[in-house]
């Protein structure tokens, strides 16, 4: 037990940095974006070789996302978007289509890793909550519109 406790302890030290954090003259010294994020969307499902890939940042905005400003306004107006849904979840079965995304980075400080499917009523009603994250799809009609 003591071990894992020292552990964390130096895995935190390393994450964060020790001492004082000065910058080289013209180095940038902007904290990161507050909301950071990497999307990847498989329109027919993570078993094909067909992934869509963009970025997105908040606070400053940036990244490849095609709509970056109204996705951080709307993403800054969830409470708890990435939150894990409780346990246990009564679901219909329904299916909604092949398509799969996958959302990592940082969000308020958090680091977050989701994974959107439409194979049941919990899961594609998720997906209907995030789908402004992932550029061009539509839950609706379980596909790409563009």
């Amino acid at each position: 037990m003591r071990w894992a406790v020292f552990a964390a302890v130096i895995a935190a030290a390393a994450a964060f940095g020790c001492g004082s954090a000065s910058s080289a003259p013209g180095e940038s010294t902007a904290a990161p974006a507050a909301t950071s994020l990497s999307i990847a969307l498989w329109p027919e499902g993570r078993d094909e070789d067909v992934v869509r890939r963009w970025s997105l940042r908040c606070g400053p905005v940036g990244g490849t996302h095609t709509r970056r400003a109204s996705a951080c306004t709307r993403l800054a107006g969830l409470e708890r978007p990435f939150a894990v849904p409780r346990q246990p979840e009564i679901c219909t079965q329904e299916y909604g289509g092949p398509a799969q995304a996958v959302i990592t980075g940082r969000h308020r400080g958090q680091e977050i890793w989701i994974q959107l499917s439409l194979s049941d009523g919990c899961k594609i009603s998720r997906f209907k909550k995030l789908e402004f994250l992932v550029p061009g799809f539509d839950v609706t009609s379980g596909g790409v519109t563009r």
